[in-house]
């Protein structure tokens, strides 16, 4: 009844506004020489002013934003947004099949464009399902929008069904939220939503509109002035006296070495950062948001450093007497046990967009903050070779002699040789997002980035489940691209309705599953940490995955062997469609090196490789 009634009212406000419209015309005709009245052209501007409801409102606002694709699923408390869509047909949407499908899919499509990723949800267990992925894109700086219905405001409060309050929920992992009181205020927050996601250190913003707000009809004005929000600086101005201390500090150092991170990939500094390494002669080593940020060619590019890094890097990070991270936040996976960390740095450089991150973890002893774009190239126009020759030469014996390598088999398929084979197929110029695992550490390790956005993994918050929905995003976000998810078989399992969506739109996406029949991340932990008493960790019940992407309409392969893993690799490559691959490999495979939790970065365990 409350859907009929709303119907009618919106029905008679459009006859009104049509009468209205007839009427202008009439006066027109019936003076049709003659200026209008002062107070006449002031009825007639007001009469050509458009009512709409708040949901075409919040459309609308995002369409202007540049808005090509959300991702969403519905519910009553959305309803009037996704019955606006319907009248829309600019406006496109993709249902997903989990609320956790739709809040990753977004993820990855900001990830490797660099727009903002924008999703929608209903009230309640529909709000509550992207809580997830919020928190997931806020600990990893990704720009989202995240738009939830909620009940209408005359039962807020009353414990009514499908009520929960997303924006107290979701405060600690969002940049900002929104609790939407009155449509007419919609133009200006989805305008500052998105600045506020995209702009500064980026993050999710969310946006809470109850469904009678969504449904209420107003005068249409697009939101057009100068964003003014008080108290929020999107990028601190650069402090040309704390880079030319950065400069000086090189010019002193011989063993200096750069720590770069997601922040330079964010912030489009990719370039900067070569033109800074070039000038400088300053060895770099990229943590895992940030590999692609330096390509891995490069002569002075060391490999990942931290829990499953490489030795030169780690090496590296224990020996130099100058460490200056660019965007990368001291996280505890690249650190390890901080009383020990980089103990022979005489000085510790900080270049960051977010002064909240300066001193957090690590003490620094010269603090750079600014967008690190600008910083670099302030610093490229001064910036002279370190005196690091024999340095370098140190780093490069340490790369050679301690390469991330791997005990090959003829007779059984190695999940190290499947990521080897992926990066020679596809020549290191795939999109690849990968789940959280040994398989993410392996594709870390094997499959080499020379470009950045070419990596999208769920780094800060390790959520299992992101892999195969973030590709989605990312192929739709880049539809020229080749697009290859690579999973584990255990976090396959959390979003794999997802493959109904490939289905359906045909977005081919190379869905790739590394199956060891087992939670192998923490089958490691258990034997090298737990005296090998393994607890909860068998996935060999697990369903047959060739048999569960034909059930969703898409090809399935599996590959034992080598030769059949680079047979069923290049029908994958020759399929212009959606194709699952599954590479069944050794249960007993472990990552390498690897630094125990609560030990120093040069007490690296390196297999019966070491």
């Amino acid at each position: 009844m409350e859907q009929r009634f709303m119907a009618t009212n919106g029905l008679a406000g459009r006859e009104q506004e049509l009468e209205a419209k007839q009427r202008l015309e009439r006066e027109r005709s019936d003076r049709p020489d003659q200026e209008p009245e002062p107070e006449l052209a002031q009825k007639h501007e007001q009469a050509r002013e458009e009512t709409i409801s708040g949901s075409e409102a919040l459309l609308r606002g995002l369409l202007a934003e540049g808005v090509d694709c959300v991702f969403g699923y519905p519910g009553g408390n959305a309803l009037y947004i996704y019955d606006a869509m319907t009248g829309n047909p600019a406006f496109k949407h993709l249902l997903t099949r989990h609320e956790q499908g739709a809040v990753h899919a977004a993820d990855g499509y900001a990830r490797s464009t660099g727009k903002v990723g924008v999703c929608i949800a209903t009230s309640g267990p529909g709000a509550t399902n992207l809580v997830t992925g919020i928190a997931t894109a806020y600990m990893d700086s990704v720009p989202l929008v995240v738009i939830t219905a909620n009940v209408p405001t005359t039962v807020m409060g009353t414990d009514a069904f499908q009520e929960a309050d997303i924006v107290s929920i979701t405060m600690p992992i969002t940049k900002h939220s929104y609790f939407v009181r009155d449509a007419r205020d919609l133009p200006r927050i989805v305008r500052e939503a998105f600045h506020l996601a995209g702009s500064g250190r980026k993050g999710p913003v969310l946006i809470d509109i109850p469904k009678d707000v969504s449904n209420r009809r107003v005068v249409y004005r697009p939101y057009e002035e100068e964003l003014s929000l008080n108290g929020y600086e999107a990028a601190p101005a650069i402090d040309p006296a704390a880079i030319d201390e950065l400069l000086a500090a090189i010019a002193e150092a011989e063993r200096p070495l750069i720590i770069a991170g997601g922040g330079v990939v964010y912030a489009n500094a990719a370039s900067e950062l070569l033109a800074f390494v070039d000038r400088t002669r300053i060895p770099v080593a990229t943590t895992l948001l940030g590999l692609g940020g330096l390509p891995s060619s490069h002569e002075l590019w060391l490999g990942m450093p931290g829990h499953h890094g490489g030795y030169a890097a780690n090496t590296a990070i224990q020996n130099a007497d100058l460490l200056i991270s660019i965007g990368a936040r001291f996280d505890d996976r690249v650190t390890m046990k901080l009383d020990g960390f980089a103990p022979r740095a005489k000085r510790i450089a900080h270049i960051d967009i977010d002064p909240a991150e300066i001193g957090k973890n690590v003490k620094t002893d010269i603090a750079c903050i600014g967008d690190i774009k600008d910083v670099l190239d302030y610093a490229n126009a001064a910036a002279s070779p370190a005196r690091a020759e024999s340095w370098i030469a140190r780093l490069r014996r340490d790369k050679a002699d301690f390469p991330f390598r791997y005990r090959d088999s003829e007779t059984e398929l190695k999940p190290q040789y499947v990521i080897e084979m992926l990066h020679r197929t596809t020549r290191g110029e795939a999109i690849i997002t990968t789940d959280v695992g040994q398989h993410q550490m392996w594709t870390a390790q094997f499959y080499t980035f020379n470009h950045p956005r070419a990596l999208i993994t769920s780094g800060g918050m390790g959520t299992m489940g992101f892999g195969f929905p973030s590709a989605i995003g990312a192929q739709l976000g880049n539809p020229e691209r080749l697009v290859v998810s690579i999973n584990g078989d255990g976090g396959m399992q959390m979003c794999a309705q997802e493959m109904a969506v490939c289905a359906i739109h045909n977005i081919p996406v190379k869905i790739v599953v590394i199956n060891n029949q087992v939670l192998g991340m923490v089958k490691q932990q258990q034997e090298i940490m737990y005296e090998r008493r393994y607890s909860q960790i068998d996935l060999a019940g697990s369903p047959d995955f060739v048999k569960l992407a034909e059930a969703y309409g898409i090809k399935g392969l599996r590959a034992r062997t080598k030769a059949e893993a680079e047979r069923v690799w290049q029908e994958v490559l020759d399929t212009h469609a959606p194709v699952l691959v599954e590479f069944m490999v050794p249960t007993e495979e472990n990552v390498y090196p690897m630094v125990v939790a609560g030990t120093t970065l040069d007490r690296m365990i390196m297999g019966d490789l070491g």
